[in-house]
């Protein structure tokens, strides 16, 4: 399939394919700890380097938290360059976890990294936030549709604290959150087999019966694993709309490092948990 394909495109193909399971790359400073490694660009580059070797040949998406790489400067940056490539090569959709957002030029330029095909950080999607109106983001949604690559928009997170935005209720009677989910539907429409701009909606919200999640396009799900949502809990928090979520576990996977068979094992049982809890709907 051609790299110029729509992510939703290749998104969907990657979930049939491999399982709904996108794994976080968040090298955490206790995680590295926990690893046995020093807190540092040489522990950072052998974290990173094993989950990608581990998982990146059999998971559909690698989700990389580019502040961990950022806190180390130009060498984590260069280490973060070499995970996006070699998870790439491997097969992985690479979704980069930075949730900019910004206006006009600035937004342009946060992009054009992540989402220019020349950018040494070309990633498949990105993360980016609304909050500054759902406008702002246009230069991101242009350069997507022009390179085949993908957003996802922060819609219903799973931080206590998102609700004072998220919940807060427009002139229309409407919630921050149902209109960005509104926006998002529109972006999709007509879009097969699905559209490339996704929501972030937390697995750990309960009942989310009263959102129209059916936006056409991927819904990013974190929260499973150690923030308490499970697989089996998937179809109830997602309805209908669960075959087009992308369930994100992070320390759920990576705690079992730094083995790689473990973190193989356990990136398959949440893949295949995940495959008989969607199957069921």
């Amino acid at each position: 399939m051609s790299a110029l394909d729509p992510f939703g495109t290749r998104l969907r193909r990657a979930m049939d394919e491999r399982g709904p399971l996108c794994v976080g790359i968040d090298p955490h400073a206790s995680l590295l700890v926990e690893w046995g490694l020093n807190d540092d660009v040489a522990g950072l580059e052998r974290f990173s380097r094993t989950v990608v070797e581990a998982v990146a040949d059999r998971v559909a998406v690698l989700k990389p938290q580019s502040a961990f790489f950022e806190r180390f400067g130009s060498r984590g940056i260069a280490v973060l360059e070499k995970s996006v490539e070699q998870a790439r090569a491997a097969g992985a959709l690479v979704l980069m976890d930075a949730k900019r957002g910004d206006i006009g030029s600035t937004m342009s330029a946060y992009a054009e990294t992540f989402l220019h095909k020349d950018s040494p950080l070309f990633s498949d999607a990105l993360t980016v936030s609304p909050y500054l109106g759902y406008g702002s983001l246009s230069p991101a949604v242009a350069l997507a549709r022009e390179s085949g690559t993908g957003l996802f928009v922060l819609a219903l997170t799973s931080n206590p604290e998102g609700g004072e935005v998220q919940h807060a209720v427009r002139a229309d009677g409407r919630n921050v959150g149902a209109t960005m989910l509104a926006h998002l539907a529109a972006e999709n429409a007509g879009e097969e087999p699905l559209g490339s701009f996704g929501a972030v909606v937390g697995a750990t919200l309960g009942d989310l019966s009263t959102y129209d999640l059916d936006i056409n396009g991927p819904l990013l799900a974190p929260g499973i694993g150690a923030q308490g949502a499970t697989p089996a809990d998937l179809p109830r928090v997602f309805g209908a709309a669960v075959r087009n979520m992308v369930p994100h576990v992070s320390r759920g996977v990576l705690r079992h490092g730094p083995d790689a068979g473990a973190l193989r094992s356990a990136a398959d049982r949440y893949a295949e948990e995940i495959r008989v809890a969607v199957a069921a709907v």
